[in-house]
């Protein structure tokens, strides 16, 4: 495998701005996919995967025999905490958004609710995905990656002069 480095870093520094959960949310439903974390045999997994917000809810496609849904359906009705994370981050720039839903994942089990979330989430995988997993976020962060000068100066605090001898 070889690694190109003849990409040049981007000029300036960058700078990372808080999100409100409400912008943050609005981000996360701009996009499809996305990787799903969670607990596999006490240690942390990761999954690409594609979701559809419903109703402030993540909720993603799998299937039978998936970590997911095994992890998901042996915790029952107490679900499994569980971390979301999409972003959209020029490559070149350095610029862009990132934003993580942490919460409790549950199987999908009422049949008009699996097939409502059928309709709205094609699988990008070449394989039945008959089960849906719905995220209730309680905790939604998120941040903007801004070019340093693209924010307003707020100058720099002054140090006290120093003290006579």
């Amino acid at each position: 495998m070889t690694i190109d480095s003849t990409r040049s870093l981007p000029a300036g520094p960058r700078q990372s701005v808080e999100l409100d959960p409400d912008e943050a949310l609005r981000l996360l439903g701009s996009v499809s996919l996305g990787r799903i974390v969670f607990t596999r045999h006490a240690l942390p997994t990761v999954r690409p995967v594609n979701h559809v917000l419903v109703d402030g809810d993540v909720v993603i496609r799998t299937h039978e025999g998936a970590a997911l849904t095994s992890h998901t359906e042996e915790a029952g009705g107490s679900g499994v905490v569980v971390a979301y994370e999409a972003d959209v981050i020029d490559p070149d720039t350095h610029l862009g958004w990132s934003v993580v839903v942490t919460g409790y994942a549950h199987l999908v089990t009422d049949p008009a609710e699996l097939a409502r979330h059928g309709g709205l989430l094609a699988p990008w995988v070449r394989q039945t995905m008959d089960y849906a997993v719905r995220i209730r976020p309680d905790l939604v962060t998120g941040v903007r990656l801004t070019a340093a000068d693209d924010l307003p100066d707020v100058g720099t605090p002054a140090l006290p002069a120093p003290s006579a001898p």
